[in-house]
């Protein structure tokens, strides 16, 4: 029960990753603050997560919109009194094209949600960590934000935006006793398949990538959460402006 009554803000919560971290966290009894513009969709699988209701608050948010950013954290400071772990995790992949190619109005909304919305939420759960002298935050990025994909040119350069982020505000909070690290997730099953035997999974869509990954498959969301849930722990604590790569070992390369 690493995190007994521990106030965990998490941004992106109805994704795969946002959705994996929630359950493992309340198995571990965290007070959640489960936050996403797609508001229905944490409520589906909050009933799930088998807790309490004073246990979690689920907030709509746009992370591009500062007002709703700061709405996010008032909330969950109204409910728990403060902030203790920061998943920061929302994100949109954008189109695939050519550089030449690729539309203008989709960079900017790609380089709006993922590093704007990392952006704004580094500085409003910052400040309030900043008061309590001590705090925990992960940016999620992928292995995109170390490598020059193809034809995802927003992404991956918004994804080495977040990692600039997360070294600056590394830097500046260490002095709080806030620790900020990056988890850059390699390929990931889809929502549900969190098997005992990940090594049986298949990802039947992109099963002819796995030969490029020196594991050979495809992770689950649940090892990729339990990475992050590690960062975000006590276990980690003197852990501090790191890139965590959980990918299999495709970066080797």
């Amino acid at each position: 029960m690493r995190f007994k009554n521990k106030v965990v803000l998490i941004t992106g919560a109805a994704g795969k990753i946002g959705t994996a971290i929630a359950h493992l966290l309340a198995a571990e009894g965290a007070l959640l603050a489960l936050v996403d513009v797609k508001l229905d969709a944490v409520k589906k699988f909050s009933t799930e997560l088998k807790i309490d209701d004073e246990r979690f608050i689920i907030l709509k948010a746009d992370v591009t919109k500062e007002s709703d950013v700061k709405a996010y954290v008032v909330a969950t400071i109204e409910k728990f009194g403060r902030i203790d772990c920061f998943f920061n995790n929302a994100d949109i992949d954008g189109k695939k094209a050519s550089l030449t190619d690729y539309p203008v109005e989709m960079f900017e909304a790609v380089m709006n949600v993922n590093v704007k919305g990392t952006f704004l939420g580094l500085k409003y759960v910052m400040i309030e960590m900043k008061k309590a002298g001590k705090g925990s935050i992960v940016n999620t990025v992928s292995i995109e934000g170390l490598l020059g994909g193809h034809c995802m040119v927003a992404y991956n350069t918004s994804k080495h935006a977040v990692i600039g982020l997360t070294k600056v505000a590394a830097n500046e909070a260490a002095e709080f006793g806030i620790r900020v690290n990056v988890l850059a997730q390699g390929k990931v099953l889809p929502n549900g398949n969190n098997a005992e035997e990940p090594s049986k999974q298949k990802d039947d869509e992109n099963e002819a990538s796995e030969i490029r990954i020196p594991l050979r498959r495809t992770a689950t969301p649940n090892e990729i959460a339990k990475v992050a849930l590690f960062l975000l722990s006590d276990d980690a604590s003197y852990v501090t402006n790191s890139i965590y790569t959980v990918d299999g070992g495709i970066t080797v390369f």
